[in-house]
């Protein structure tokens, strides 16, 4: 038997989804990298049931309504993952989700949204920070949903899918 792998996301209202997905849409086009869906990861790659991560979920997302969060800053990194992402504080409403739904991963928690996945030199991917730096200057994101997605470092990306979506506040 197969173990499926999940991941639980925090999603940003349909506005700035569209906003974000058009940002990723940008970044895959001028770099030659893969499109995925914008989205906070609050917990990657567990192997619990569905049935178990669902009801975490609503649990969650019963207690918060949804909420703003400013973006702190435009980061690069190496790890293909994280390659260029939107970062954001560890904020009351994030710290809460994060503790409830994956409460081992609290100390490495670096809220975020990525906009490229790839493996591309720091020096290629500058100028396109800097300039997303100054485009979403003063920009916050609202978050309203949690989704229970398939997905996982080792599974394609063109695989990801969402399995639940659970508004917040309900």
């Amino acid at each position: 038997m197969t173990t499926e792998i999940r991941s639980l996301w925090l999603m940003p209202c349909p506005k700035d989804h569209a906003f974000l997905a058009s940002l990723v849409s940008e970044l895959a086009s001028s770099f030659g990298t893969p499109i995925f869906a914008p989205h906070l990861t609050l917990r990657g790659d567990t192997d619990a049931t569905f049935e178990r991560l669902h009801d975490d979920v609503r649990a969650a997302a019963s207690a918060l309504e949804p909420f703003a969060e400013p973006i702190t800053s435009i980061e690069t990194t190496g790890a293909f993952f994280r390659a260029f992402y939107v970062r954001f504080a560890v904020s009351v409403p994030l710290d809460k989700l994060k503790r409830r739904l994956d409460p081992e991963g609290i100390e490495d928690f670096m809220p975020h949204v990525s906009l490229l996945y790839g493996n591309l030199p720091e020096v290629v991917k500058a100028p396109a920070a800097a300039e997303f730096t100054q485009r979403l200057a003063g920009r916050a994101i609202t978050f309203d949903r949690i989704c229970v997605v398939r997905s996982g470092q080792d599974i394609p990306i063109a695989d990801w899918t969402i399995q639940a979506t659970v508004p917040l506040g309900r």
